[in-house]
């Protein structure tokens, strides 16, 4: 089994595993449902390792990734290769563990991603090469 493993910028610190899901780019208001975890596409990221490249979206994608907290249907942890300030005030006041400077394609859908409070990024490989899509 292939593990990688990389360091980003830790700026929610926190410890997490979880399954990859990929989303290039994401808007928390607008393309998930916080009710039920899941993206607009069906894939839920409820406990999963929501990797993304980047975000964009309105202010209230903070509250959403909040909300999604409170609810236990939000991501383990969010790693990204670059992180807006909506994004990192959702997961400080959702306690998300976030860490970006990540290079894109570095995870693959379905990967066993664990996150740790320095910022370490480690990738048990599912089998293929790194960067795959859903």
């Amino acid at each position: 089994m292939q593990v990688l493993e990389a360091r980003g910028r830790p700026l929610v610190p926190g410890r997490a595993r979880g399954r990859a899901v990929l989303v290039e780019l994401i808007s928390f208001y607008g393309d998930v449902d916080w009710r039920e975890g899941k993206l607009r596409d069906g894939r839920s990221i409820a406990g999963a390792v929501l990797v993304a490249r980047r975000s964009r979206g309105s202010t209230v994608g903070s509250y959403v990734i909040y909300a999604m907290a409170s609810r236990s249907t939000g991501p383990a942890a969010i790693v990204m290769e670059r992180a807006e300030p909506i994004v990192v005030a959702g997961c400080v006041l959702g306690n998300v563990p976030l860490v970006d400077g990540i290079p894109w394609g570095t995870i693959s859908e379905g990967d066993l991603v664990e996150v740790e409070p320095d910022g370490t990024v480690r990738v048990t490989l599912r089998g293929g090469p790194p960067g795959r899509g859903p």
